[in-house]
C-alpha cells in the first residue's frame, strides 16, 4: 500500500497529495486499503470496538424505536444501514423486531450498503435472518435497483471514516497540510492553501482559525449529504458518531484537530503510520451535518448524547430487576451492558446521535423518542 501512495505522490504536480487523497488510498483502495482487506477490524481481534460490540441491547432499542414508528404508519418497515461492518447491529435489530412485532417483521426489508467485500461476507455469516437483507456495494447500486428510497436510514460510525482535508493557520496565513515523501518515509508538509473549496468551507461555517490551530475539513461528508437528495425520498436518518460542535472545536484542547489512527486497540497520533493496516479516523463536524442537512431538505429533529438517546428510546425497559447470582447469565450481562451504556464516562459519553427527517412535516422528536428525560 505504501508503494502505491508513494507513486501517487511522485506523480502529483506538487510532489504531495492531500490528506483526503491519502485517506482514500489508505482506507479504501481496492487492493490494499484497510477496509478492503480480508482481516478482522472490529472487536477483540481487530483494531477498535464499536457500539454494537457492547451488547445486543443497543440494537434492541433501535428496533423498538423503528417498530413504534412503523406501527403508527409514519414509515414502511424498511431500513437502510450504511457501513454495517460485521453485521452485528443489523442482526440485533432484526432479532428484536421479530420478537416485538412479527406482523410488520414479515414485511421488513433491511438494506445494507457496504463497500468492503470482507465485511459483506462477514455479514452473511453473522446475520441469522439474512433472508431479510439485501446487500449493496454502494448507494448508487441500491438506487439503480430499487429507485428512490423511503424508510429509516441508519449509520453507526460512518462519517468518522470519511476522507478529510486538513488546514492549519500559521501567523496570518492558512496552510494546507499535505502528504509527501522524505527520506523514503511519508511525511507531512504545509503549503499555503490554494484550494478555494477549503477556504470557502471555513468562511461559510464562520470559522476563524487561531494561530497554530489545525482543523479537518469534511468535504466528503458534504458531498455525501448533497447526494442524499438524489436517492432519499422520505425518511428519518439516525447518525451515531463521535464529533464536536463549532464551539467545541474552538476549545484549546482541540487546537491540533482530531485526525488519528487506531492500530491493535492503540491510538496512534501520526495518521501516516501503517497505511493500509491502520484505521484512520476523525471526529465529525456536528453543526455541519445539521446545517448542510437543512440545505438538502434533511430537517433537524434532535442532537443527543448517546446515553440520552438510549434513555429516551426506552433502554430502561430492558433493565431486569430480579437478582441473578450468576454474573454470566444473559440477564446479568444485559443489565451490566445497560449500566455501561448509561455511565457518564462510558462509551456513550463519547458518542452523539443526530436525528433528521425528510418529507415528514408533522413528525416531531416526541413522535420518534417516546420517553422524556
Amino acid at each position: 500500500m505504501i508503494n502505491k501512495i508513494k507513486k501517487s505522490i511522485k506523480d502529483s504536480e506538487k510532489g504531495s497529495i492531500s490528506y483526503s487523497d491519502f485517506i482514500s488510498l489508505a482506507l479504501y483502495d481496492q487492493d490494499g486499503g484497510y477496509y478492503m482487506k480480508d482481516r478482522k477490524k472490529i472487536g477483540k481481534e481487530g483494531d477498535f470496538y464499536t457500539n454494537s460490540n457492547v451488547h445486543s441491547v443497543f440494537g434492541k432499542v433501535l428496533a423498538r424505536i423503528f417498530v413504534q414508528l412503523v406501527q403508527k404508519d409514519v414509515l414502511p418497515p424498511t431500513i437502510c444501514e450504511i457501513g454495517a461492518g460485521t453485521g452485528r447491529l443489523a442482526s440485533f435489530i432484526l432479532d428484536e423486531w421479530e420478537k416485538i412485532d412479527p406482523v410488520t417483521f414479515a414485511q421488513l426489508n433491511y438494506h445494507i450498503i457496504e463497500m468492503s467485500p470482507y465485511h459483506r461476507r462477514e455479514q452473511l455469516s453473522t446475520i441469522q435472518k439474512i433472508e431479510k437483507v439485501c446487500q449493496y456495494e454502494s448507494i448508487d447500486e441500491m438506487f439503480g435497483k430499487i429507485g428512490k428510497y423511503t424508510g429509516f436510514v441508519l449509520s453507526n460510525e460512518l462519517f468518522d471514516a470519511f476522507p478529510v482535508d486538513v488546514l492549519q493557520r500559521k501567523g496570518n496565513e492558512i496552510y494546507e497540510a499535505r502528504v509527501t515523501v522524505e527520506d523514503d518515509a511519508l511525511k507531512e508538509v504545509l503549503i499555503p492553501c490554494e484550494r478555494v473549496e477549503l477556504l470557502n468551507w471555513l468562511r461559510k461555517n464562520g470559522i476563524a482559525l487561531r494561530d497554530g490551530q489545525r482543523m479537518e475539513i469534511p468535504i466528503a461528508m458534504n458531498k455525501w449529504l448533497d447526494e442524499s437528495s438524489v436517492w432519499l425520498e422520505k425518511g428519518i436518518m439516525f447518525t451515531i458518531d463521535y464529533g464536536y460542535t463549532k464551539e467545541e472545536w474552538m476549545e484549546p484542547i482541540h487546537r491540533e484537530g482530531s485526525l488519528r489512527g487506531f492500530y491493535k486497540h492503540q491510538m496512534i497520533r501520526d495518521p501516516l503510520l501503517h497505511p493500509g493496516d491502520m484505521d484512520v479516523t476523525t471526529h465529525i463536524h456536528l453543526d455541519t451535518l445539521i446545517e448542510k442537512g437543512e440545505q438538502v431538505d434533511l430537517t433537524f429533529l434532535a442532537m443527543l448524547k448517546q446515553y440520552q438517546f438510549l434513555l429516551r428510546g426506552g433502554i430502561l425497559e430492558y433493565l431486569q430487576e430480579h437478582y441473578d447470582p450468576n454474573p454470566f447469565s444473559e440477564v446479568s450481562k444485559q443489565n451490566r451492558a445497560i449500566r455501561n451504556l448509561l455511565l457518564d464516562d462510558g462509551i456513550s459519553a463519547s458518542f452523539t446521535v443526530v436525528i433528521q427527517k425528510k418529507e415528514l412535516p408533522n413528525i416531531t422528536i416526541d413522535d420518534v423518542l417516546l420517553y422524556n428525560l
